[in-house]
């Protein structure tokens, strides 16, 4: 090298800095490097000796955590004399889509239900904030994890005195993913479209009759509900009026059929309240099943296309009695039955000897809380799963009932919604602390959540501002356009208009309709008003203690002296003159009474 040759370092900084090139770049996603961040950290075996300690549970799963320069948080594995464990847990971790998570918080409260349509491509939650979010995994990115859309099928108008209500249910037609079935906690059910309009509701019994099989609708809360697995037009709702009904959507739910359940319990007049259904089909052509469970520890089997006269079998003490039984499901094949009750039990039987359970397990329950607490078989009904109070995610053997993998999904906060997606291969949970976690794992799964990670983040924009941007719903926002230059005004304005349910209306109502109104303190509300403060401040106030007659005779001769309202033709109104009668006149004779 000569000496005048000028060596320059590279500076990895400034290189940095400065643009690689001119014009539009794409930005591609390192998707190695997002599947890294979504990865869950490995889980010790249910039955193995390690999860009797805490200690060695804890060392388990609490491996050292290194970052990287990106800020990626990568798990360290253990000593090298622990390899062979973690060999066995990654084993087991890939026969279930459980390795890696992504979570989703686009509600306010517990979510009480999901579904996938069978494409696996629209993701819709329900909750008891009121509302239904409709998520889409298109065009969701890892940095925009958001719904495109929030419904509330109960409001009937936007102001806030209108009544809104918990969901209970959300279902996908199974056969046309066009139409969505929800269950809210009124007497009428809905069904909206794919996109969220309303396309159907059902009719309100009459709540007089005596008689349900005479009433054109449920007369109170429906608990849940569900499609029928092959026919498009029928689906079946329960409620707490003791009865299933059939509805036809063909022609705008007309009630097809009405399912009298007659409980047996003593001292409950023969009702009883429906907590789950489930209507499920046989692969080898034979009829479908309707099985029911209700308050009083019952479960009622049907033959599921009628006629629904009589229960093809029922079992009276399936579940201890008063307990809410709201976990169900039956097989992809339609023999078996497992139930999830309110008495910390999970039982599975079966239909051809619908007498007695197979299997019994203890499990704690939570539908005391939540009573849409849910336990689902996996597509092929090779395994059972359901939740736990502290927010753990169980899978069962189908035969025994016994754990086979457990994995804590949202600790300290009870899972109550479970659904496994047969094509996706993966399952999403939802949780009290309104978070929805979609498990899966990118060697067994597919689409889903693999989708979202593939794509490159999107840079926060300022559109992506909602103050700052044009709401269709609502025109233009307060920010774009500020009469008299007051922003501060038309911005205030701007967030009262995105959040309506917040703060009070002039009159000192809440405008969140779930609020109960409470009443403005007055003195005369208190129970020792200070009887001064109220004679001085407020008008006409010592009237209260007046005698009414007294008060308006004192306003008698002023009237008469003085009338207001004939005062236009009193010189000309004529003198009463009356009849002079004398002591001296005779009275009229009485008639003579006749001597018989």
């Amino acid at each position: 090298m000569e000496e005048d040759d000028i060596v320059v370092e590279e500076d990895e900084a400034l290189k940095n800095f400065l643009p690689g090139g001119f014009g539009k770049q794409e930005k591609e996603a390192n998707v190695a490097l997002q599947f890294a961040r979504s990865k869950r950290p490995s889980q010790v075996k249910p039955d193995s000796e390690d999860s009797k300690s805490p200690g060695l549970l804890a060392e388990g799963i609490g491996a050292s955590i290194l970052q990287d320069g990106h800020g990626v948080e990568i798990n360290r594995g253990k000593e090298d004399d622990d390899d062979d464990d973690d060999d066995e847990d990654s084993d087991e971790e890939d026969e279930y889509p459980v390795s890696h998570e992504l979570v989703l918080k686009t509600h306010e409260r517990p979510i009480t239900s999901m579904t996938l349509d069978p494409s696996g491509s629209r993701l819709i939650t329900a909750s008891t904030d009121c509302t239904v979010k409709f998520h889409d995994f298109a065009s969701m990115t890892p940095t925009t994890l958001r719904a495109f859309k929030s419904v509330d099928p109960t409001a009937t108008k936007t102001s806030a005195s209108s009544e809104t209500h918990p969901i209970h249910h959300v279902e996908f037609n199974p056969v046309s993913p066009s139409s969505i079935l929800v269950i809210s906690a009124i007497p009428q059910a809905k069904i909206l479209s794919r996109d969220g309009e309303p396309l159907a509701e059902s009719v309100k019994g009459d709540m007089y009759l005596r008689d349900m099989h005479n009433t054109k609708g449920h007369i109170s809360e429906i608990t849940t509900g569900t499609w029928h697995p092959t026919n498009r037009d029928l689906c079946v709702t329960a409620g707490t009026d003791s009865t299933l009904r059939v509805w036809d959507c063909s022609l705008r739910m007309r009630q097809k059929d009405v399912i009298v359940h007659k409980s047996r319990a003593a001292g409950s007049a023969g009702r009883t309240r429906m907590t789950a259904v489930c209507w499920g089909s046989s692969p080898q052509g034979n009829s479908s099943s309707l099985v029911a469970a209700a308050l009083d520890g019952s479960l009622v089997m049907w033959n599921g296309e009628g006629p629904y006269n009589r229960p093809s079998a029922e079992i009276r003490d399936a579940h201890q009695r008063d307990t809410w039984t709201g976990g169900l499901d039956i097989s992809s094949d339609g023999r078996t039955v497992v139930t999830r009750g309110g008495d910390d039990t999970i039982k599975l039987w079966d239909t051809r000897k619908f007498k007695s359970p197979i299997s019994t397990v203890s499990h704690p329950s939570t539908t005391s809380q939540y009573p849409t607490t849910a336990i689902k078989f996996s597509p092929t009904s090779t395994s059972i799963i359901t939740g736990s109070p502290d927010g753990t995610l169980h899978i069962l053997n189908p035969a025994t009932l016994k754990p086979e993998h457990t994995t804590p999904i949202t600790p300290s906060s009870p899972l109550i919604s479970l659904l496994w997606h047969p094509k996706l291969n993966q399952i999403l949970t939802g949780s009290s602390n309104a978070e929805t976690h979609v498990l899966y794992n990118p060697s067994l799964s597919s689409r889903g959540a693999l989708d979202i990670l593939s794509r490159a983040p999107k840079r926060r924009h300022i559109d992506d501002d909602p103050s700052l941007t044009t709401d269709t719903s609502i025109a233009l926002t307060g920010d774009i356009i500020a009469p008299n230059g007051n922003l501060n005004a038309a911005r205030a304005a701007g967030e009262r208009r995105a959040a309506p349910l917040t703060g009070l209306t002039a009159s000192g109502r809440s405008r969140d309709p779930r609020r109960p109104h409470i009443p403005l303190t007055t003195p005369f509300a208190k129970t020792n008003p200070d009887e001064r403060h109220v004679r001085e401040n407020i008008p006409l106030s010592s009237m209260r203690d007046e005698d009414p007659r007294e008060a308006l005779l004192k306003y008698a001769e002023k009237a008469e002296k003085e009338p207001l309202f004939t005062g236009a033709w009193r010189k000309t109104q004529p003198r009463t003159i009356y009849a002079d009668v004398s002591d001296e006149e005779e009275e009229p004779e009485k008639k003579r009474v006749r001597k018989g």
